[in-house]
């Protein structure tokens, strides 16, 4: 069995700012695929972040429960230019809580360069620019 993360949710206060949210800042497509109304279990978005058969997963988005808190988990997206990625978090509506990281803004060796960021729900996420990736 492996231990691969194969897909990820995001909690919305407010699903309509949230999905504008990714929309805007990573060009991800969200749409809504069950409601509750029509007999889903609840309302749901399923979010696709890249094309098929390239690097990344695909996820979805959901109501913030009001009467639970639920932790989340902090996940990172690969972004082909770093400085536009924050850039775009903050035009967006988001916060960049952890800025650029690397000596006088170098990649961090092997790996890349790193920023943290917080979208309008207050939920933490990575975004990382890899060393040796060429967007295609």
């Amino acid at each position: 069995m492996t231990s691969r993360v194969i897909h990820f949710e995001i909690q919305a206060d407010d699903v309509e700012r949230a999905k504008k949210f990714y929309e805007k800042t990573f060009g991800w497509k969200i749409e809504k695929n069950m409601s509750k109304e029509e007999g889903g279990m609840m309302d749901y978005w399923m979010i696709k972040t890249g094309e098929d058969g390239t690097p990344g997963i695909n996820g979805g988005m959901y109501q913030r429960p009001k009467d639970e808190k639920i932790q989340y988990f902090d996940c990172t997206i690969m972004v082909d230019d770093i400085d536009k990625a924050i850039e775009a978090v903050k035009m967006s509506g988001g916060k960049i809580r952890t800025e650029r990281t690397g000596q006088e803004k170098n990649e961090l060796p092997g790996v890349g360069w790193f920023a943290g960021g917080i979208d309008t729900e207050g939920n933490m996420f990575g975004l990382m620019q890899p060393t040796d990736w060429q967007p295609k």
